[in-house]
């Protein structure tokens, strides 16, 4: 098969073309709209819907929460620094959802372990009482809670740099990845 041969299944061709392939050059009546119904007041079980900013595909159900202001997730020396930790881990990107808190700073333990269903959650450079957890731990100390298992360790920045705190932090993941 050469470039000028491209074989596509149907699925592909649909999802590339979203909108109709043929136009019938006609015109479809639209029904009218009904007015929405007035509003008496706001409502209490109406809540926003939060748009989550996460990187990863959280496939094995890791949050990584990191209070980074500036950026988006990561800065490029942090991303490439937790990859690296994440691999030696025999985990990648798509294994976890990585939230930066500074997007969140509203949201506690509960909404983010909700929405990202949560079994293991580790914190860099936020505190679990900062983070809403009703129980305060020191640094690398694995803690069962709620069904969860958290680990608060100081920034990837701070890490990325001090040959001592990378190893506190490494045999805390072996212990919690059973490598």
């Amino acid at each position: 098969m050469d470039i000028n041969h491209i074989e596509l299944n149907a699925s592909v061709v649909a999802n590339l073309y979203t909108h109709t392939l043929i136009s019938t050059n006609e015109v479809i009546a639209e029904k009218p709209v009904a007015a929405p119904p007035a509003e008496t007041g706001p409502s209490r079980t109406d809540k926003p819907e939060t748009a989550w900013k996460s990187l990863g595909n959280n496939q094995k159900n890791i949050l990584l929460v990191v209070d980074t202001p500036g950026v988006v997730y990561l800065s490029d020396n942090e991303l490439t620094f937790l990859t690296g930790i994440l691999g030696a881990c025999k985990l990648t990107l798509a294994d976890v959802a990585i939230v930066n808190r500074h997007n969140h700073p509203e949201m506690g333990y509960k909404e983010l372990i909700t929405h990202f269903k949560s079994k293991i959650v580790l914190l860099f450079a936020v505190e679990p009482v900062t983070f809403g957890l009703p129980i305060s731990f020191p640094p690398y100390q694995s803690q069962a809670f709620a069904s969860n298992t958290f680990l608060f360790s100081p920034s990837l920045a701070e890490l990325e740099n001090d040959r001592v705190e990378k190893s506190k932090l490494w045999v805390c993941l072996k212990r919690l990845f059973n490598l």
